[in-house]
């Protein structure tokens, strides 16, 4: 069962708005895409885990997934994802 959501004016004149088509897009194909990987990530199950990282390490994960405009524990996800699928290496 759905639950019952309360729009305030403006939330209600956005929602239309979006509805009737008045929103464009400015994302390249290339963001699209991007955006597109990201959620498609986050709509798999998922498991827990727990890593121990540097406090230093953690700070610039999370200024970049501010930068990324993504949650940093999704960027921490893609980028295991992204090395799991060879498209990330580690070069020494």
């Amino acid at each position: 069962m759905k639950k019952a959501v309360s729009l305030d004016k403006d939330e209600m004149e956005l929602a239309r708005s979006l509805e009737n088509g008045e929103w464009v897009s400015d994302l390249t194909q290339k963001e699209r895409k991007h955006y597109e990987e990201y959620a498609r990530y986050s709509l798999n199950k998922q498991k827990r885990i727990n890593i121990r990282m540097s406090e230093r390490d953690l700070n610039k994960i999370r200024a970049k997934a501010i930068e990324e405009g993504i949650p940093y524990q999704s960027l921490i996800s893609m980028l295991i994802h992204k090395y799991n699928e060879g498209k990330i290496s580690i070069n020494r």
